[in-house]
């Protein structure tokens, strides 16, 4: 589980991005890259559409260092989101693709198919831009099976506060079903350096 990124971090990578140090883009995608790497792969269930997505963000953010804003959350979360966006998009194109070639599919079908990825693209993105203590307690009990109990001895806290966060991190989740994601564009034109 990576800890959260703390708010002076984000605000100097950004700067350092802006300069064009490329040593900073190798020390964001030392931290980021397999968030994005897993959250691409999550949409679209292939390692290489995957690698390319994780290369397109990586490339879209040493390109626009300037459209992060530290302002609108965190690095971590911005770099979620860019991946979803992006991935969608990849997905979006691939179906249609696949659509026009073969003949089959409706138009209904191919949104079926991008609601459920948008679907699992917005819950990563909950869980990925969930402060770490919820993202921690939910992490215990469902990867490592524990009940609220165990959750709490193993985070150091009550009963009554693992529950809180077990109840609040299942909250955040409940609405990715409810909410879209929000854009489903790729990041935007990319500036030239």
């Amino acid at each position: 589980m990576a800890k959260d990124t703390p708010p002076r971090w984000d605000r100097r990578m950004q700067q350092r991005l802006a300069r064009g140090e490329a040593a900073a883009l190798g020390e964001l995608y030392d931290r980021f890259a397999s968030l994005v790497h897993s959250q691409a792969h999550r949409v679209l269930d292939d390692d290489s559409a995957a690698d390319q997505v994780t290369r397109e963000v990586f490339g879209y953010v040493w390109e626009n260092p300037d459209a992060y804003d530290p302002k609108d959350g965190s690095m971590r979360s911005w770099m979620a989101r860019l991946t979803n966006r992006q991935a969608l998009h990849r997905l979006r194109e691939q179906e249609r693709a696949a659509a026009a070639e073969s003949g089959e599919g409706s138009a209904e079908e191919l949104e079926q198919k991008l609601r459920r990825a948008s679907v699992a693209a917005r819950a990563d993105y909950i869980v990925t831009s969930m402060p770490a203590p919820l993202r921690a307690a939910l992490e215990l009990a469902y990867h490592q099976r524990r009940d609220y109990r165990q959750t709490a001895a193993d985070l150091g806290v009550t009963a009554d506060e693992a529950r809180r966060r077990l109840r609040l991190g299942l909250q955040l989740l409940s609405t990715a079903n409810t909410r879209p994601l929000d854009g489903s564009s790729p990041p935007g034109p990319r500036r030239g350096r």
